[in-house]
């Protein structure tokens, strides 16, 4: 069985986490850049981050034979903090990175004006680089919160099969659909959706243009819940190919509109940037 999670902040997650994930199938992930829990002061915070997802996390990556790819932006949180607002004007100079393969976090947290700002910024340079979008919808007012997100989309120059809605869930799974926007499900202990409504939307709703992802970070979750999504959609009575589309071509097929998909992972570098200490490691 072969694994792409589409949505999973490995900044936050140990060497631990990507054998696992690696024994359980994982072959690929995708680590949107987010809010880290603290507040940032300054976009030089920011850049630290950026170069982070570039450089150190494929690194680690690499060693457990996982492909890793990233999505950057200004998260919707933090697009309300006028220190952080900047970003926005570098962010062209590292949407053209060979492993950015999507414009993202962004989206809504709470809906304010600062947050449409941001929203339509980052989808006109989703638009400009020839980029998919991958999209936050709020935890909060969830339902109110996508109509909105799509109205923006509507209007900007980023066509519908570009942008992923992700965090989704019975109450906004047919709004996504209908809006020709891919859909993605967060399967997340306690606060997200969990295997079994994951597979009862996949009954009710096919498997086409639907992603899974265990969005891990900091908090409670679990970077195996994508396995556990294949295990119990197999238990459920689907096939392996349909398994295989969803927890595999899905992602290839959306974040590949970006051209720059490596599922390859090369052998990897003994060094990065001259750090020998491979905590973890062998």
């Amino acid at each position: 069985m072969r694994i792409f999670d589409p949505h999973i902040h490995m900044t936050s997650r140990t060497t631990d986490d990507y054998q696992a994930m690696y024994d359980a199938g994982v072959r690929a992930l995708v680590e949107p850049s987010f809010w880290l829990g603290q507040p940032r002061t300054s976009p030089a915070s920011f850049f630290d981050y950026f170069d982070a997802l570039l450089g150190w996390e494929p690194f680690r990556a690499s060693q457990y034979g996982i492909a890793h790819h990233c999505t950057l932006a200004l998260n919707p949180k933090e697009a309300n903090d006028p220190r952080c607002t900047p970003v926005l004007d570098a962010l062209p100079r590292y949407l053209v990175k060979d492993s950015v393969v999507a414009v993202g976090e962004i989206g809504y947290d709470s809906m304010t004006p600062a947050e449409d700002h941001a929203l339509a910024a980052q989808l006109q340079l989703a638009a400009d680089h020839g980029l998919p979008a991958l999209v936050h919808t709020p935890h909060r007012d969830k339902l109110a919160g996508l109509h909105r997100t799509i109205d923006v989309i509507r209007e900007s120059n980023l066509p519908p099969e570009f942008v992923l809605l992700d965090h989704l869930n019975e109450t906004t799974v047919k709004a996504a659909t209908d809006s020709g926007c891919w859909a993605g499900f967060s399967i997340y202990p306690d606060t997200k959706m969990d295997e079994d409504r994951m597979v009862t939307i996949l009954q009710n709703h096919g498997t086409e243009k639907i992603l899974v992802n265990s969005a891990a970070d900091w908090g409670k979750s679990d970077p195996l819940k994508t396995r556990k999504v294949a295990d119990a959609m197999l238990k459920a009575g689907f096939t392996e190919d349909d398994v295989d589309q969803v927890l595999w071509r899905n992602p290839v097929a959306f974040y590949g509109q970006s051209g720059r998909l490596q599922l390859d992972v090369l052998t990897p570098d003994p060094l990065h940037e001259g750090n020998s200490i491979l905590r973890g490691g062998e």
